[in-house]
């Protein structure tokens, strides 16, 4: 099963094709255009690197959220057009979930922060299990990151362009504790995305293209609470 994936959710957008033999071919672009200027253009370039077709993809996926409104709708815009010409089913991956396979195997928990605008980053946190695989010890929520770290009582990976904007923020709240990724695991991973898709797809996890909405987080009511196992 062959997957083509789009990952929108930030200013750093891409495409990746995969199968069940691992990774393809992977486009990442971080460049001052917008992602409608560049989305197609990388689409057609990648296919046409990997010597494949549009017909040869079996399922798309996308990046579905939370992350920049503009980039996630053109990012499920996008892959909601190539379903519809090819007949090909769609799958939605959680953005920070994606994010954190940059750090599969750490033996920290992360917290990955994306900008949300207004002093505020949307970000989860995940713990990485001995069995293997992520748990969530975070919910997805949008927050001032110190509010976000004040339950925090180890050191953390911090990551994502949030953690980068609000770097000086994050320190005066929790100091050395705060252990920033290196700036090749700080952005998102298209094949990420193409890897979680995937094992959705072969799980039948599919999404009708019709009825498909990106993830936008809203400030919610609900407390913000790490797992007490972080």
């Amino acid at each position: 099963m062959k997957i083509l994936a789009v990952e929108t959710s930030t200013m750093l957008g891409g495409v990746a094709i995969a199968d069940e033999n691992g990774l393809i071919a992977e486009i990442r672009l971080n460049v001052k255009s917008t992602h409608s200027e560049r989305m197609m253009t990388s689409i057609d370039h990648i296919l046409r690197l990997s010597g494949m077709t549009l017909a040869q993809i079996d399922v798309f996926a996308v990046a579905a959220g939370p992350g920049s409104f503009t980039g996630l709708r053109i990012g499920l815009s996008t892959v909601k057009g190539l379903c519809y010409a090819s007949g090909r089913p769609l799958v939605l991956v959680s953005s920070l979930e994606a994010f954190a396979w940059n750090f599969a195997y750490s033996a920290y928990p992360l917290c990955l922060m994306f900008d949300a605008r207004k002093g505020e980053v949307y970000a989860a946190g995940y713990r990485w299990e001995e069995g293997g695989g992520f748990t969530q010890v975070l919910h997805d929520c949008a927050a001032r990151p110190e509010d976000l770290l004040r339950a925090v009582h180890g050191p953390v990976i911090i990551a994502g362009e949030g953690a980068a904007l609000y770097r000086e923020r994050i320190i005066s709240a929790i100091g050395e504790r705060a252990l920033f990724a290196p700036p090749p695991k700080m952005v998102p991973s298209p094949s990420n995305v193409a890897m979680l898709g995937l094992q959705k797809a072969l799980r039948k996890e599919f999404t009708d293209a019709v009825d498909a909405e990106p993830y936008y987080i809203r400030k919610s009511e609900a407390e913000m609470k790490w797992s007490e196992k972080s």
